[in-house]
């Protein structure tokens, strides 16, 4: 367990809500840390809707969800914000002196005043095959993306999934220049894909040359032995039961929102959405707020740009709880030197 960092903020969530929450703590002269599940910023904007056009963001006709990201990530770039990605907030708990201790899956610890949960409709996790036994090998044999580390040399590789990165991962393994695989297989239960024609056609081009096999089957068990997978056992699109040797598995099935830990945390949930004050968008515990998809009030509408609203009011709010004694002045980018200056003009 690493010594708990301290800061005044905690920001749960990296999407556009998240991110632009990191800029109106900044305005409010806040620094934080910003903790995300995904190994990337940008959330649903990125998972779903990266290349497609978003049109309702003000003074903004058209953009891509990667282009909104990339364009709230230098807005916030001043303020310096600590990202900690691929990690999970796994527990929230009360200290003696009215702060939040916040641990990850990661054991980092966070000691904070105030926590602002932008985790849209929950954490992305991996979708995992539904196979009985296959969670014993997370992390050992099954993974859900490509890693740098893995030791593929000589291995049977099994790749699960019909997308762009189940592609890329049997491509890129078949590209490699040491350390090959004894065998690629990917595996999806239909012979259509959801990916790009690029990737379609070179993976039928080594399809062609005998470097890939494509199984069109579905997982129904483990085979084990001592303690280690050695194959799986699948059901093909033609009815038959067929057995495919395995030494490791990739997952790449996409991701899903879960609410995940956040249901233990304690706060009151309405329909697994947190309900918040509207003034502040504070929940009913002290120093802890939720902005964007997460939350719900009367009127709640579901869009970027009523999260980036929440966001706001959420900075002002955490403002006055931190400064009780200070007045939290309305002040405007245009024409304010203190905001000049927190934004690096100056």
């Amino acid at each position: 367990m690493h010594a708990p960092i301290k800061t005044d903020a905690l920001v749960i969530g990296a999407g556009p809500v998240g991110l632009f929450q990191v800029f109106q703590l900044g305005l409010q002269g806040i620094s934080c840390h910003v903790v995300d599940s995904l190994p990337q910023i940008g959330g649903q904007c990125m998972e779903l809707y990266a290349d497609k056009p978003i049109y309702d963001i003000p003074g903004i006709p058209v953009c891509t969800g990667s282009e909104l990201i990339a364009q709230l990530a230098q807005q916030i770039q001043p303020f310096g914000a600590s990202f900690h990605l691929e990690q999970l907030v796994t527990e929230m708990e009360r200290l003696p002196d009215g702060r939040l201790k916040v641990s990850t899956s990661s054991d980092t610890v966070f000691s904070v005043q105030c926590v602002f949960i932008a985790a849209g409709v929950g954490a992305f996790l991996p979708r995992k095959l539904a196979i009985e036994g296959l969670q014993a090998f997370e992390s050992q044999q099954v993974f859900h993306k490509l890693d740098g580390r893995l030791n593929l040399a000589e291995q049977h590789l099994l790749v699960a999934g019909d997308n762009d990165a189940a592609l890329e991962t049997a491509i890129q393994s078949a590209q490699l220049s040491e350390g090959q695989p004894a065998s690629i297989t990917l595996m999806h239960r239909r012979d259509r894909f959801q990916a790009s024609e690029d990737n379609i056609a070179a993976l039928q081009d080594l399809c062609a040359q005998g470097r890939v096999r494509f199984v069109a089957a579905q997982p129904t068990a483990c085979i084990v032995s001592n303690g280690r997978l050695t194959g799986l056992e699948v059901l093909t699109a033609q009815g038959l039961t067929d057995t495919l040797p395995v030494d490791i598995v990739i997952a790449s099935l996409g991701l899903s929102p879960r609410l995940g830990p956040l249901a233990d945390w304690g706060l009151a949930l309405e329909r697994k959405q947190l309900p918040v004050q509207t003034d502040t968008f504070a929940t009913h515990e002290r120093g802890i707020f939720a902005v964007g998809d997460i939350n719900t009030y009367p009127g709640k509408k579901k869009l970027i740009v009523c999260g980036f609203h929440e966001a706001t009011l959420a900075a002002f709010g955490a403002a006055a709880l931190l400064n009780p004694s200070q007045k939290t002045l309305l002040q405007y980018t245009t024409t304010s030197s203190l905001l000049h200056q927190r934004l690096g003009l100056l």
